[in-house]
């Protein structure tokens, strides 16, 4: 039996998908962050993290821990042609890294020309057009990731301290504080600049705070509503630089858009810039859309 994988590879966690060369799913697995940037140039940290997901997908399928693959496609977020860290040891006969933008779009679109848009931990847009490809956004939190959960977070805390310098009453401050069950907001910014507070959990405040903003909470609402005005704009200037005309497939992808609320204010922002826009869901997982991508590198080599 011959073996494919897919490795969807983010900044909350790592998930790898295997199957044989008939297309038939075997197992998934599950491994931890796999977040390479600004690692050391011997951090296991991403190694890790594939190994690990790789070896649980195994073990689910009942497979040798070392079985061998003909090709393994993992997408990586923020991935630029380089990987900080070690390496994973993983047996395959063609492994390649692309963004992780790439395996998402694949795994909306089938392999068919799109755009994406993907709100996850961060942001980006990436759209495929008549052999060309475009990638908007995906600077990073310090740079970008506008309409992402990080950001949602960044910009609620934002209002948050800036009313509390202002003493005015805020009621993100008050949800952030219970959030993070800290008793101030200062040992929140400390323990974020201190790294006690990772990116991913820190991001994980945009989930209450879209929730304040569907109950119609003033503050929550502004914030949230910026987010989405974003990820509308992100998407127009993918379909602008790809110079599509007509009608423009875009798909919706990544974990903030489990709330079908700020789903739809999103939906509502690309057809105000993309009137033609016809959004639908995603077909499959960016590890599935790895996956797809593996096999097209298998009947490559």
């Amino acid at each position: 039996m011959k073996l494919f994988a897919g490795i969807d590879g983010g900044q909350s966690s790592t998930v790898a998908v295997i199957a044989d060369e008939r297309k038939r799913i075997l197992a998934r697995g599950i491994g931890g962050p796999c977040d390479h940037i600004g690692q050391a140039a011997d951090s296991p940290r991403f190694a890790q993290a594939l190994e690990a997901a790789v070896r649980s997908a195994l073990l689910e399928a009942k497979l040798p821990p070392d079985s061998p693959f003909e090709s393994i496609v993992a997408g990586v977020s923020g991935y630029e042609g380089a990987i900080h860290g070690l390496p994973p040891q993983l047996r395959a006969g063609r492994i390649v890294y692309v963004h992780d933008a790439r395996i998402a779009h694949a795994g909306a679109f089938e392999l068919r020309d799109g755009i994406v848009t993907i709100a996850g931990t961060g942001s980006v847009a990436y759209g495929r057009a008549h052999g060309d490809e475009v990638m908007v956004g995906g600077w990073g939190f310090l740079f970008g990731d506008e309409g992402s959960a990080f950001a949602i977070a960044r910009d609620a805390f934002a209002s948050a301290v800036h009313a509390e310098d202002a003493a005015r009453r805020s009621e993100l401050a008050e949800k952030a504080r219970r959030h993070f069950g800290m008793p101030a907001l200062r040992a929140i910014a400390r323990a974020f600049y201190t790294d006690e507070l990772d990116r991913k959990t820190f991001a994980s405040f945009a989930r209450p705070v879209i929730a304040a903003a569907e109950s119609g909470e003033a503050e929550a609402l502004a914030v949230v509503l910026r987010a989405a005005q974003a990820l509308g704009a992100l998407t127009a200037a993918c379909a602008g630089r790809l110079a599509l005309a007509g009608t423009v497939d875009v798909a919706l992808s990544g974990g903030t858009f489990a709330s079908d609320w700020f789903r739809d204010r999103v939906v509502e922002q690309i057809a105000g810039a993309l009137p033609q826009a016809s959004v639908a869901p995603v077909r499959t997982d960016p590890a599935g859309g790895a996956l797809l991508l593996a096999y097209k590198e298998g009947a490559q080599s």
